[in-house]
């Protein structure tokens, strides 16, 4: 019954709460505490596109409709990267330059950690470490301490059948 829903390509209230999960999870405070992601709107970019690209792999991994849904999750996620440009301020004029920035960052991201993630063993966490050294701090700190967390946060997601990520909690261990 709950895959029906997406046939006609996406339900709104579960694509949604999806992001909400995404956005709930990726302003944890202990990220930018204890993990050292700045908080400013760099910081928070990262961890939302960090958030999502788990996500996303997770969803583009299971049985149709989770591709699908990934589609759909993906495109509301730039929906709320435009809108929240526009309530920042930036011109109409300036606003697709700035959203083909953000895609640009995000899906060479996605990209990147979806390599590293798909290595196993030390040499796929020290890609990993060393993506999010350069992304996350600008090369400025070391990444392996999120990199740990970003493997808990996969195997988590690695757990979940579709029915489980729609129903939600989705991101259930707050960081540590």
């Amino acid at each position: 019954m709950i895959f029906g829903l997406f046939r006609g390509r996406g339900n709104t209230r579960i694509i949604e709460r999806l992001h909400g999960e995404i956005i709930a999870a990726a302003r944890d405070p202990v990220l930018f505490t204890a993990y050292g992601i700045a908080d400013n709107l760099d910081g928070r970019f990262e961890s939302i596109a960090l958030h999502a690209i788990l996500l996303l792999r997770r969803l583009k991994h299971l049985p149709p409709p989770g591709p699908e849904i990934a589609q759909d999750l993906a495109d509301a996620i730039f929906r709320h990267f435009d809108l929240g440009l526009r309530e920042a301020g930036v011109s109409d004029v300036a606003v697709p330059r700035r959203m083909r920035d953000l895609a640009e960052a995000f899906f060479g991201r996605a990209s990147t950690y979806n390599a590293a993630l798909d290595q196993s063993g030390p040499a796929g966490q020290a890609a990993l470490a060393a993506a999010l050294s350069r992304n996350v701090f600008g090369g400025a700190a070391d990444g392996a301490r999120l990199a740990a967390f970003v493997r808990d946060r996969e195997a988590g997601l690695a757990q979940m059948s579709l029915a489980e990520i729609l129903e939600g909690p989705i991101f259930r261990a707050k960081a540590a």
